[in-house]
């Protein structure tokens, strides 16, 4: 891949500054599960989006206010497409962890290292390298076994939208790369326009009758546990998330930017274990080393095809 059609690659020595940082997003994407699971209900989905959004908005706008007015008519447009994408991540995830099982969830939302590679390639028209293709797989192998526990159930609503919301994030992280406007600007300039797009699309949704409880309704409902659940996902889940990712596409591929979060389910099971009481097994343990190596052998890739 030229350094025309992608950022440039962070040199092998330094590959480990983008990549914890990147680990620690999956890690924190991987405690959203039981996190949300503990706020949200079908007819507060909407109404939860808006205040995790909402909640970190001020202080973004105040932090880079000089930098949001430095911005030019194309980056406030790209920033402003790359919200759009991510508010339909969004939804299509929090609805979909809601009509399905922590299992299928977990499952089909990796699914997204393997079509953030072929995405690639097909639009530079240049076939991934066998290395990296056989990484990836190895993790999706290691998160079937990891997620055999549960057990699976028939597909659902639920599956289907966890699956569009896989493909809807290697759109996200594909544009990140690829929208020339938004290259050179400041993230959290980028991070604050994306995220008042998606809470835009998200009180739109919430004024339409029908779409569930109101925004205000569900936060003076919420208790001490629900606000702390509101606050790590707001907070953690998505302004450090976004900002981390965004950072780390610049300096690597997309394909290894979403090879590292592709241990999001290895992570969901921590906590699950921690946290939640859940137990893995023999099947699951060998799901779990499948996963660590797939991602450092698909990194040690990335580092050798730069």
């Amino acid at each position: 891949m030229s350094s025309a059609v992608l950022p440039a690659l962070a040199p092998p020595r330094r590959a480990w500054v983008t990549d914890l940082p990147l680990l620690l997003v999956a890690a924190v994407w991987g405690a959203s599960y039981l996190a949300a699971k503990g706020i949200t209900t079908t007819h507060t989905v909407i109404a939860v989006l808006v205040l995790r959004f909402a909640i970190v908005l001020p202080a973004l706008a105040v932090a880079g206010w000089r930098g949001l007015r430095a911005l030019s008519g194309p980056q406030w447009r790209g920033a402003g497409l790359l919200g759009l994408v991510l508010s339909g991540i969004f939804l299509l995830e929090t609805y979909g962890v809601v009509h399905t099982s922590a299992t299928n969830a977990g499952l089909i939302i990796s699914l997204t290292m393997i079509f953030t590679p072929l995405a690639e390639a097909a639009v530079s028209r240049v076939r991934p390298p066998a290395g990296f293709l056989a990484a990836a797989g190895l993790s999706v192998a290691g998160v079937v076994l990891l997620t055999q526990g549960g057990g699976f159930t028939s597909p659902s609503t639920g599956d289907l939208l966890m699956l569009l919301a896989a493909l809807a994030r290697t759109v996200h992280v594909l544009a990140m790369a690829r929208i020339k406007a938004v290259q050179d600007a400041d993230s959290l300039s980028l991070t604050t326009v994306q995220l008042g797009s998606a809470v835009a699309v998200f009180a739109v949704l919430a004024a339409v009758p029908g779409t569930g409880a109101a925004p205000w309704t569900v936060a003076a409902d919420f208790g001490a546990g629900e606000w702390a659940g509101l606050l790590f996902l707001s907070v953690f889940c998505t302004l450090f998330a976004f900002f981390v990712q965004m950072w780390s596409v610049r300096r690597t591929s997309p394909s290894r930017v979403s090879l590292l979060l592709g241990t999001e389910p290895l992570w969901a099971a921590a906590v699950g274990i921690a946290l939640g009481g859940e137990r893995l097994g023999v099947t699951g343990v060998l799901g779990a080393v499948l996963v660590l190596t797939g991602t450092a052998w698909g990194r040690r890739r990335a580092d050798v095809t730069s």
